[in-house]
């Protein structure tokens, strides 16, 4: 039996995170290839450090873009994010470029052939979650501290808190009553800022970002608000601490809310199955929710390497579900055509949407008018209703 009251934890990192800024230069990387040629295949990792960008990985794409265009790539990323410091600066920062064409014994088994559909990209397993503690059908603890981030971030950008530095973290402890979150127990924000800053004046700064952000009265005592716990943060970022990509994969998801299959998403094309599949997984489970045939969803799909259909596909819906199980496992696939093709096409993939994904949640977000987020629509609604029916 489930447990009804406990507290549960989730944390965020903003996009100036070292790890995130390596997200973010890898999807810049995939959208770069994307925008040129739809059907290109990007696997690209980024190292950052004081001063130091690396761009590794694989890919099948157009001569147009070269190494001196993936480097511009990754300069525009940094000072997007907001980069000018004496130890990380998008001018300044040494650029080295490693990528090189993709593996001809992984293409052979990807590419569409004869009577071959199209292959996954690589094995794995995939989880997509939804539940109804929030409006946009995610975990309450991994929203809000996306969202207090966010907030962060927009004042930083438009000038309005320019104290504060690229680099910022947030953790959210939620107490539930009944299966249910009712308030926060304690909140935790660590945010780089200028020099000039004291302590008290950075916590002071966050504070409303913070109650903005929680419903009314939610807001933990004062005790337990955590801001800048070490006391000082002007030395963040890249050359703060090295970052990679694909270092926060439950940061992306649910927040540990509910399972991972491993993959990261950032610095993929399509075709694999860690980002597609994960997407695909997140949509159905949504629908799911938002159809009302459960309250809390959980899917798996698995696919191999070179193999077209997905090997299983399971449902749990926590004791929640109002339809047979089994019932709404063989339902998925007949709504959606669940082949690493299908759900490229499906979900309108294969186009230059990534780089915005890189940081506060890949999920969780508004579909937006040119295909971002596709997989967070809810028009999967009627025919899974009607295939339950």
């Amino acid at each position: 039996m489930e447990r009804s009251n406990y507290i549960f934890t989730s944390e965020s990192v903003s996009e100036g995170h070292p790890d995130k800024v390596c997200d973010r230069i890898s999807d810049a990387v995939v959208d770069t290839y994307l925008g040129a040629m739809p059907e290109a295949r990007v696997a690209v990792e980024t190292l950052v450090t004081t001063n130091r960008i690396v761009l590794a990985g694989e890919v099948r794409g157009p001569d147009s873009i070269t190494n001196d265009h993936l480097e511009e790539v990754a300069r525009s990323a940094v000072k997007s994010i907001g980069y000018e410091q004496d130890g990380f600066h998008w001018k300044n920062a040494e650029v080295s470029v490693y990528v090189h064409s993709q593996s001809a014994d992984i293409a052979v088994g990807v590419d569409a052939a004869g009577n071959k559909d199209e292959g996954a990209g690589d094995q794995g397993i995939m989880f997509g979650y939804a539940c109804t503690e929030t409006d946009e059908l995610m975990p309450a603890p991994i929203h809000y501290s996306h969202r207090i981030l966010q907030s962060l971030a927009e004042a930083r950008h438009s000038g309005a808190q320019p104290g504060l530095g690229p680099d910022s973290k947030s953790q959210v402890s939620l107490a539930y009553e009944n299966g249910k979150p009712v308030r926060a127990t304690s909140v935790v924000v660590s945010s780089q800022h200028a020099e000039n800053l004291s302590t008290e004046e950075v916590r002071e700064i966050v504070r409303p970002h913070v109650v903005d952000v929680l419903p009314e009265g939610w807001m933990c005592d004062e005790a337990e608000f955590y801001v800048n716990p070490t006391g000082k943060f002007v030395i963040g970022g890249p050359d703060g601490d090295a970052g990679l990509t694909g270092r926060k994969i439950i940061v992306d998801t649910y927040g540990g809310a509910a399972p991972h299959g491993g993959g990261a998403f950032s610095g993929k094309d399509p075709t694999k199955v860690d980002r597609s599949a994960a997407y695909a997984a997140r949509y159905l489970a949504k629908n799911v929710v938002a159809a009302g045939l459960a309250s809390r969803c959980t899917i798996q799909l698995a696919y191999a390497i070179g193999v077209s259909k997905p090997l299983s596909i399971y449902a749990d819906c926590h004791g929640t579900e109002e339809v047979d199980i089994a019932r709404l496992e063989k339902a998925l696939p007949e709504v959606m055509d669940l082949s690493p093709r299908g759900i490229r096409e499906h979900l309108n993939l294969s186009r230059p949407i990534y780089a915005r994904t890189a940081a506060y949640g890949h999920f969780g977000r508004a579909p937006e008018s040119d295909g971002g987020f596709s997989w967070e629509k809810r028009d999967l609604v009627d025919a899974l209703k009607s295939q339950l029916s």
